[in-house]
């Protein structure tokens, strides 16, 4: 058995909006949609699921996500960059842009759902910060 690929599977509350708001900041692409279902990702890779609670299958759960619990988080080359981009398109961002004293440069927005999505950036982390935690 090989595992194929995984992804977060998030049943939302306006899928529309989420579809667009990761199109629209990150570049993403849809690669499957139906009208209870977006699939979103690079190339053919999905990277992120995204569905309504009316979906057909119908399995037990997930409930419609309340915008609490869950962190999705997008590894990028240039947080600052992506930053300035967002910044002035009216996305709802949460923590402003920051460099983390354990090695990230990053900012959280909301997604139109409530899924709060963390953006970083890997920097050099603050000299000893990690000693005690490897020591």
């Amino acid at each position: 058995m090989a595992i194929i690929d995984s992804y977060p599977l998030f049943t939302v509350s306006r899928l529309a909006d989420s579809r667009d708001f990761f199109l629209r900041h990150f570049d993403m692409q849809v690669v499957f949609e139906a009208n209870w279902v977006a699939m979103l990702g690079f190339g053919d890779s999905i990277r992120l699921g995204l569905m309504t609670a009316e979906h057909p299958s119908r399995p037990p759960g997930p409930e419609v996500f309340s915008g609490e619990g869950a962190i999705f988080t997008i590894q990028t080359d240039d947080a600052a960059a992506l930053h300035a981009k967002v910044a002035g398109s009216g996305a709802d961002v949460v923590h402003g842009l920051k460099d983390e004293p354990w090695g990230q440069r990053r900012f959280m927005m909301r997604d139109p759902s409530g899924l709060l999505v963390d953006v970083v950036q890997q920097i050099e982390p603050a000299a000893g910060w990690w000693d005690p935690y490897f020591g």
